[in-house]
């Protein structure tokens, strides 16, 4: 998001649990395209609450899986947040090898790129 919008956008990534290290083929994936995860922090919602970043504050959540979206359905139903279901496949476990993990997990980012050019335009990049 910060790679096509910039700063002017406050974003923070959570989800239901927190794995603490992000996935290698993820940031390999994303070192493609210039997108920096190696010291990325995963946290769950739960953590972000802590740290002080309440979900109320947010104007918009998008989740990536239903079980994503049924958790942050739960934690914002009584606030005024958008919330945005972007069915992205989840390219854990998938294929046989390092080249078909690698193509699967190209396909879930270039899904969320799609998403994110089609919501907010193409951005500065």
């Amino acid at each position: 998001m910060k790679k096509l919008y910039g700063t002017d956008v406050y974003v923070q990534s959570a989800g239901i649990h927190s794995d603490l290290e992000i996935d290698g083929f993820a940031i390999s994936v994303c070192e493609e395209i210039g997108v920096e995860l190696a010291r990325h922090q995963s946290r769950s919602f739960d953590e972000m609450e802590k740290g002080g970043d309440q979900l109320s504050s947010f104007d918009l959540v998008v989740a990536l899986t239903p079980a994503s979206k049924a958790e942050a359905e739960r934690l914002t139903q009584y606030y005024h947040t958008e919330l945005e279901f972007w069915p992205i496949s989840d390219p854990t476990g998938a294929g046989d090898g390092r080249d078909a993990r690698l193509a699967a997990y190209r396909g879930s980012r270039d899904a969320i790129v799609a998403q994110l050019k089609e919501r907010w335009g193409t951005g500065a990049a």
